[in-house]
C-alpha cells in the first residue's frame, strides 16, 4: 500500500512540475498563466475545444516555423515527425521511407531499372565493378569486372557512395552515359560509353560444385523476377545431370511473399505457405496448383542470421514439407508481414500488418535482450555450422566455405 501511495505522490509532484514548467514564462513575469497558455496545455483551441491530432501538429509546426531561432526546413520537419510516429511503435520493420529511399526500395523489390547492368562495390577512387550482367549495356560496351569507374559524364566521383554513383549511372532508356575507367594492366584511363536500357537484376545464380556433381544455387533476394530466374537456373543445372542441390539463402533479406509462394508451388500444390494473423482476422497464403515438377535429387538450404523474411518462409516451408534440411546458422526471425503505402510526394510508409506462422514450425519471431542482442528465434538449422570470423571464408567456394562443404556432405549421405 505504501508503494501505491508513493506512486501517486510521484505522479502529483511530476504533474505539478510539468504544469509549472509549461507556464513558466507567465509566472516568471509575475502574472497568472493566460487562458491561451492553459488551453494550449490542455490540447484545446482558444474556444476551449479539444484539438485534433492534425490541428495539434499544425499548431506545433507553425510555432517552430515562426519562432525557432534559425530558419527551418519544413520538409525535414515533416519527415522527422512521420519518422517519429513510426519509431514510437517500437517495430523496426515499420518505417517511413523518404522519396530517395522509397525509390531504391521499389527498385530492389521490382529488380528493374534503367541503367547499364553492373554490380558496384565501394572503391576510394569511385566505384569498382563487381560483375557485369550478361548482354547488358555494360557488357556490350566492353566493361569488365574489376574495372574502377572514376568519373561519370566528366564529373569525378571519388568519395561518393555506390548508391550515389548508381544514381548518376541510371537514367532514361536510350540515353548515353560516359564513364572514365581504370583497368588493371592499363596505364591510362579508358573511356566507355554505354546506352542505358532496362535492366533486370539477376537474383539467382547457379553453378556446378566441382567434383561433387552437386548443383549450387544462390538466391540473393525475393523480387518480382526471382521465380522465373529460379526455374531457369534449375533447368540449366538439371541439364548437367546434378545429383543434389544446395540453395544458398545466406544474407538474403527476403522480399515479396508472392514470389516465395510462386517458387514453393514448384514443390507442392495448394499447400499452406503461411498463416497471417492480422488485427481482426487470419488469412492463409497457399501455393498455386498446376506448377509442381519432379525433383529427383535431394535438396539442402543454407542459411545464416542475415537470412530473413521471404527467405525464412521459403526454407521453412521446404523443411515443413519434408523436402529439404537446413545447414548453417539460425536465421533472423522476422515473423511479420509489411505493406508499403505510397504518400503524395513519392515517399512511402512500410507498416507491419500481420504476424505470420509457418505450416508446422513453431513461432520463429526474433527475441532480443535490452541491448538488442539475439536471444532466440529464427529457423534453427538441422546441422549447425558456424563461420570462424578469422578464417579465409569465401562463400560458394567448397574449399573455403565450411557451411557449403557440410551441405555437400549431407546431400551425398542421401544419395
Amino acid at each position: 500500500m505504501k508503494t501505491v501511495y508513493k506512486g501517486i505522490l510521484a505522479l502529483v509532484v511530476f504533474g505539478g512540475l510539468f504544469t509549472a514548467g509549461f507556464c513558466w514564462r507567465d509566472l516568471q513575469q509575475g502574472r497568472l498563466p493566460t487562458a491561451r497558455t492553459v488551453t494550449t496545455f490542455l490540447g484545446m483551441d482558444s474556444g476551449g475545444n479539444a484539438l485534433s491530432i492534425g490541428q495539434q501538429f499544425q499548431q506545433t509546426f507553425n510555432k517552430i516555423s515562426g519562432e525557432y531561432v534559425r530558419t527551418t526546413d519544413s520538409k525535414r520537419i515533416k519527415y522527422a515527425a512521420i519518422g517519429g510516429m513510426m519509431a514510437s511503435l517500437g517495430d523496426p520493420h515499420t518505417a517511413f521511407l523518404e522519396p530517395s529511399i522509397a525509390r531504391e526500395f521499389d527498385i530492389e523489390t521490382s529488380a528493374k531499372f534503367f541503367g547499364i547492368g553492373a554490380r558496384l562495390m565501394p572503391d576510394p577512387l569511385g566505384v569498382k565493378i563487381a560483375n557485369v550482367f550478361t548482354n547488358s549495356p555494360a557488357d556490350r560496351a566492353g566493361m569488365k569486372a574489376g574495372d574502377t569507374v572514376t568519373a561519370i559524364d566528366g564529373v569525378v566521383v571519388a568519395g561518393k557512395t555506390p548508391d550515389e554513383i548508381a544514381d548518376k549511372i541510371r537514367g532514361p532508356k536510350g540515353t548515353p552515359v560516359n564513364m572514365q575507367v581504370l583497368r588493371s594492366g592499363s596505364s591510362t584511363p579508358i573511356n566507355i560509353r554505354a546506352i542505358r536500357d532496362q535492366i533486370t537484376t539477376p537474383t539467382v545464380e547457379g553453378k556446378l560444385v566441382p567434383v561433387s556433381e552437386m548443383g549450387y544455387l544462390s538466391v540473393s533476394q525475393f523480387s518480382s523476377p526471382t521465380a522465373v530466374q529460379f526455374l531457369t537456373e534449375i533447368k540449366k543445372l538439371e541439364e548437367s545431370g546434378i545429383k543434389g542441390l544446395v540453395i544458398d539463402l545466406r544474407n538474403n533479406p527476403g522480399g515479396l511473399l508472392n514470389t516465395a509462394s510462386d517458387m514453393l508451388a514448384l514443390f507442392g500444390a495448394d499447400k499452406v505457405v503461411v498463416s497471417m494473423k492480422e488485427r481482426a482476422k487470419t488469412t492463409v497464403e497457399r501455393t498455386a496448383s498446376g506448377q509442381v515438377r519432379q525433383w529427383k535429387y535431394p535438396i539442402v538450404c543454407l542459411m545464416n542470421e542475415d537470412s530473413a523474411s521471404a527467405a525464412e518462409i521459403f526454407a521453412g516451408c521446404l523443411r515443413d514439407y519434408g523436402i529439404s534440411q537446413i545447414v548453417g546458422d539460425h536465421s533472423y526471425g522476422k515473423a511479420s508481414v509489411q505493406n508499403v503505402l505510397p504518400l503524395r510526394d513519392n515517399a512511402s510508409v512500410k507498416i507491419t500488418i500481420a504476424r505470420y506462422f509457418l505450416p508446422t514450425t513453431p513461432d520463429i519471431g526474433r527475441k532480443v535482450d535490452e541491448d538488442g542482442q539475439y536471444i532466440s528465434g529464427g529457423l534453427i538449422p538441422d546441422f549447425l555450422v558456424k563461420i570462424d570470423p578469422n578464417s579465409d571464408f569465401v562463400p560458394g567456394d567448397v574449399k573455403k566455405d565450411p557451411q557449403l562443404s557440410k551441405a555437400i556432405e549431407v546431400l551425398k549421405s542421401k544419395g
